[in-house]
């Protein structure tokens, strides 16, 4: 089993849709439960990660925005660790995550190692 990180991604759009009324959110996060607790029963979830607040800073050599991605139509949401066989496999799990309901997006990638 290899670890692969999934991003969530969204539009400040979607996320108000998906949060915008108390309702809504118990609905979303229920709903995200229900996703994570699969994929923990399944054995595929490594690390449940942690949501991210829409603030934040970009910082580029001589500069400091407001971000987190100011010139990016979508924001980082949050992040979890899964054990998955390969990238495929990987992509099938975040396949039913809930955000695509929400008009979001998961990104998958391999977690690389740093040769000592």
């Amino acid at each position: 089993m290899s670890e692969f990180v999934l991003l969530f991604r969204s539009t400040p759009e979607g996320r108000r849709a998906a949060m915008g009324t108390p309702e809504r959110a118990q609905q979303s996060l229920q709903t995200w439960l229900a996703w994570i607790r699969r994929l923990e029963a399944q054995g595929h979830l490594k690390s449940r990660g942690q949501p991210l607040d829409p603030a934040g800073k970009v910082v580029r050599k001589g500069t400091v925005t407001d971000g987190p991605y100011a010139e990016s139509k979508d924001l980082v949401l949050g992040v979890l660790v899964v054990d998955a066989r390969d990238l495929d496999e990987a992509a099938r799990l975040a396949a039913d995550c809930p955000i695509a309901e929400q008009g979001g997006s998961v990104e998958v990638r391999p977690v690389g190692s740093i040769a000592t």
